[in-house]
Order: structure tokens, then C-alpha cells, then sequence
């Protein structure tokens, strides 16, 4: 017989389906919350997302160079954390600091780790955590100053901006005040009308990414609704408040929580393949996003509830690992 088949080891899938059609995916699902937060927040925000994208991608280009390495920016990858981490910062933020945190987000947590896939928690969560230890005040900060269109056209004819204080996006965010005992406005959070990041203020505008995601089947929605829905349950059990619509559905719409759900959360590579670990991955989300709120002593808490999980993600695969078929339960099969 002159002809040889060569057969590769199972399973055999093909799909045309890549890193970087799923990236560019993500990175058109996230526009929208961009476009809002630039016309929420002003140029200042355009800078910001520009300066870790560009931080982002040319530390994964430079690291890829040193190590004599094939470079992976054409994956997209680097530009989807660049702009998570600048969606999670605020406006008023000098841009060296947001330069700072791109380098922590591609060289610590990723490529140091072995470059995508390999990484063990989210980067942009986690250089958004570095940060809020480094510069504490300027990260919760979210009074900016806005360039209007009269500044813009100074810059272009005598090299400077002319800014004003945005009172629409200063003062105290939405999670302050419920931190605080108040009642918040949900209509001006659905839209977008308050103070907070570049990228979680317009709940509209992360739901339109969101549902984008989903309907090019980029994302389940396993971790986000369970996400949600086990952080609501959390907050009517816990948050003293009751049957408080105006309470539960402000940690809904407030701070970085469908933000987190939806893009961060359900990140492929920190978080679990299985379905039933998806749904225990959203569930022990949404209560230590409950668990910091609430009982702690900061406001927020998607963050570090979604860092804390990446670390629980090979115990939980662990624990709802598939059985192959044929293959018996218990300790004495082979």
C-alpha cells in the first residue's frame, strides 16, 4: 500500500473561528460604551483609551522583540485589554499613571506568565487593582475637567487647551451615595448621566455590547446573568434595605458591575470551560461583589470579586471537570 494516512490525535474541530476574529469581536462590542463616555467625560477620556491601548500593544511588541519571540499583537488581544483597563479608570487621570498601569496589565500579569492564555487572572482587573494601591487618590478621583469645543480650536491655533469643570460627571458616583444611604437616580444610570469610570457610566451602552457579544455567541450568558442575578439575590438578603427596588437595581446599574459581567468576567482564559463552572463562577462573583459592597469599607467591588474568582477557577474545573465517556466514577477507576 503506497499511501500513508497520518491521523492526529482527537478531536479533530475546524472552525474558522480565531483569536482574532473573537477580539475584534470584543473590541466592536466595547465602541459604544467608549463612544458615551467620550461624550460623557470629553477628550480627556479619548486620550486616556488611547494612551493604554498604545501602552498596551507596544509592551507586548517590545517583549515579544526582547524575547526573541513571534510578536502577538495581531491577535488584537492587547488592544481589548487596553481598552478595559481604560474604561476602568477615571477621566481625570494623568496619562502617565494610565501608561503605567498598561505596562503592569501586558508585562506583569500576561507576558510574564507566558503571553495569552497563560495568564491567571485578568490583566486590566489586575493593573486596575495595582493602581488603585499606587495612586489611591487619583483613582477615585472622578471630578474632570472638560475641554469644550472652543478649547479645541485654541489648541489647533495657539497650542493650548482651554478646559472647564464638568459638573454633570463630578461629585460623587452613584455606589457612593447608595454606600452613603441614598437613593440614587436609575434613569440618569441607565443612560449614563453620572459620575464614575470612562466605560461603566451608560448602562445602555455596555447592554448593547453585551447582547452583541452574545448574539455573535462570543460569550454564554451563563456568567453574566448568574452574575447579576446571584448579586441581587445577595443584596436582598444582606443589604438591609428589603424589598427596595431603587437600592437593588442601583448595584445593578452601578459601578463596574455589568461592565465587569459582561466583558471581563467571562474573560476565556480566567475563567472556567465547563458549564456548571460557569455558573459557579458567576455565583461566587456576584457574592463577594456583594460581600466587598456591602460589608466592606469601599464602595465598589467587581474588581477584586472577579481577581479573586480568576483564582478559584482551576479548583472549580477541578471539581466539574466532564467524565469521559466510559470512564466510572470514584477513586479505583481506571
Amino acid at each position: 500500500m503506497n499511501e500513508l494516512f497520518h491521523v492526529s490525535a482527537g478531536p479533530h474541530i475546524r472552525s474558522s473561528v480565531t483569536t482574532k476574529s473573537i477580539m475584534q469581536d470584543v473590541v466592536i462590542a466595547l465602541i459604544p460604551a467608549g463612544l458615551f463616555g467620550i461624550f460623557n467625560f470629553g477628550i480627556n477620556a479619548l486620550v486616556l483609551i488611547a494612551a493604554t491601548v498604545l501602552s498596551c500593544v507596544l509592551t507586548e511588541y517590545i517583549y515579544c522583540r526582547l524575547m526573541k519571540k513571534r510578536a502577538t499583537i495581531g491577535d488584537y488581544s492587547a488592544v481589548v485589554t487596553g481598552i478595559l483597563l481604560a474604561y476602568n479608570l477615571p477621566a481625570g487621570l494623568p496619562v502617565w499613571m494610565a501608561i503605567v498601569g498598561g505596562v503592569f496589565a501586558i508585562l506583569v500579569v500576561k507576558m510574564l506568565f507566558g503571553g495569552l492564555g497563560q495568564n491567571f487572572m485578568n490583566p486590566a482587573l489586575a493593573a486596575r487593582a495595582f493602581m488603585l494601591i499606587s495612586f489611591p487618590v487619583k483613582m477615585t478621583s472622578f471630578a474632570v475637567e472638560k475641554v469644550s469645543s472652543s478649547g479645541i480650536f485654541d489648541y489647533i491655533q495657539h497650542g493650548y487647551l482651554a478646559v472647564s469643570t464638568a459638573d454633570a460627571v463630578s461629585g460623587a458616583t452613584p455606589m457612593a451615595a447608595i454606600k452613603a444611604g441614598e437613593s440614587v437616580d436609575l434613569l440618569s444610570m441607565l443612560i449614563g448621566n453620572i459620575g464614575g469610570t470612562i466605560g461603566e457610566t451608560s448602562a445602555i451602552a455596555i447592554l448593547i455590547g453585551g447582547i452583541y457579544l452574545l448574539i455573535r455567541r462570543v460569550i454564554t450568558p451563563i456568567i453574566p446573568f448568574t452574575y447579576i442575578l446571584s448579586l441581587a439575590v445577595f443584596v436582598l438578603l444582606f443589604g438591609g434595605h428589603g424589598l427596595d427596588a431603587n437600592f437593588v437595581l442601583g448595584h445593578i446599574l452601578g459601578g463596574g458591575l455589568l461592565l465587569g459581567a459582561f466583558f471581563m468576567a467571562t474573560d476565556y482564559v480566567t475563567s472556567p470551560i465547563t458549564l456548571t463552572g460557569q455558573a459557579i463562577f458567576g455565583v461566587l462573583c456576584g457574592v463577594f461583589t456583594g460581600l466587598f459592597r456591602i460589608m466592606g469599607g469601599s464602595a465598589e467591588g467587581v474588581s477584586y470579586a472577579i481577581i479573586f474568582c480568576n483564582l478559584l477557577v482551576p479548583l472549580i474545573e477541578k471539581a466539574t471537570r466532564i467524565r469521559p465517556f466510559g470512564k466510572e466514577r470514584g477513586a479505583n477507576a481506571n
